[in-house]
């Protein structure tokens, strides 16, 4: 396993101030070289994080834990000592936040909480569209770019978070905490525990661990960012190993394309010789539809499959 010593840590404040361009190379160092980085001074305060964080551990304690337990010792023993390849050690909601929010219909969730996580999505929401102006001001895009990619025909782009416990686990030979993936959407941003570590991810066929930072934000890039940038920043394996102590909060809020969305290679990205990209042109639903399948596969497949299709399509309209 390779040290997490040189992952990188981007001080936002930075970007107010004399130091704008280092800090400017560095995130743009990171999109490029990592796929992952974290972001300090990002806007959000430490107060609502921390009761964020309260709020997620205590319902996880009140609503989620004795289930998960219950199912976590039946699969232990039903596995009766072989690895369980196809599951994950988590236990998970999911919050729509955009187009249509479903806070108000998730149970086992108290008021208080529902307002507080509206707040932070508001917060997160305002952070991702931050940092897809930053990440267009890199790679030489006109301003607004991606948000405008994301939006689709209603002008709304698909925004959510997966909220996340990962409890100890007392055979993390047996089973994962989350299988290795890339994710299949646009940019994400992860407010993880800052004791508990376990998230990875692969660097030059190293796992490298993602340090637990207390106050900040964990940003990743999807496959759509890989596909848009034609391949300039690239989404990244990742995963979470299980661990024996403590229980692993994870809150990942994904800011993601409308399903609507039409997604190919800026052109100003696309080398004139290498005509139509790299990469394929796609509705981000089909490509959603396929991912669902093959989540915890190769995410150049998938390309590859979109590719197919679309020569597939231009060969029609020029025998048409």
């Amino acid at each position: 396993m390779a040290p997490a010593s040189s992952f990188p840590i981007i001080d936002m404040g930075l970007l107010n101030g004399k130091d704008r361009p280092v800090a400017m190379d560095m995130l743009h160092d990171a999109c490029e070289n990592w796929g992952f980085f974290q972001v300090l001074d990002h806007g959000i305060s430490t107060e609502l994080m921390d009761e964020v964080e309260r709020m997620t551990k205590a319902h996880y304690k009140r609503a989620r834990e004795q289930r998960f337990l219950e199912f976590a010792s039946r699969t232990l023993q039903e596995g009766g000592g072989k690895a369980a390849e196809n599951l994950d050690w988590e236990s998970t909601f999911f919050v729509r936040h955009l187009p249509e929010p479903n806070i108000a219909d998730i149970p086992d969730l108290d008021d208080e909480y529902r307002r507080v996580m509206k707040r932070f999505a508001a917060e997160l929401e305002k952070l991702a569209e931050r940092l897809l102006d930053l990440l267009c001001e890199n790679l030489g895009l006109e301003s607004g770019y991606l948000t405008r990619a994301f939006r689709g025909c209603q002008g709304v782009p698909t925004f959510g978070t997966k909220v996340s416990s990962y409890p100890p686990c007392p055979r993390p030979d047996l089973v994962n905490g989350l299988r290795a993936h890339t994710d299949a959407g646009g940019i994400i941003l992860l407010f993880q525990d800052d004791r508990v570590g376990g998230l990875q991810l692969l660097r030059d066929g190293d796992w490298v661990d993602v340090p637990p930072t207390r106050h900040s934000i964990v940003v990743n890039l999807g496959d759509q960012l890989e596909v848009i940038t034609n391949g300039r920043y690239k989404s990244v394996l990742h995963r979470v190993v299980a661990q024996t102590d403590g229980n692993r909060m994870s809150i990942a809020s994904f800011y993601n394309p409308a399903g609507d969305a039409v997604i190919f290679p800026a052109p100003a990205l696309v080398a004139k010789e290498a005509a139509g990209g790299t990469y394929p042109r796609f509705v981000f639903e089909d490509y959603m539809k396929l991912y669902v399948r093959h989540k915890f596969e190769d995410k150049e497949p998938r390309f590859e499959a979109f590719k197919a299709m679309e020569s597939e399509s231009a060969n029609l309209i020029a025998i048409a």
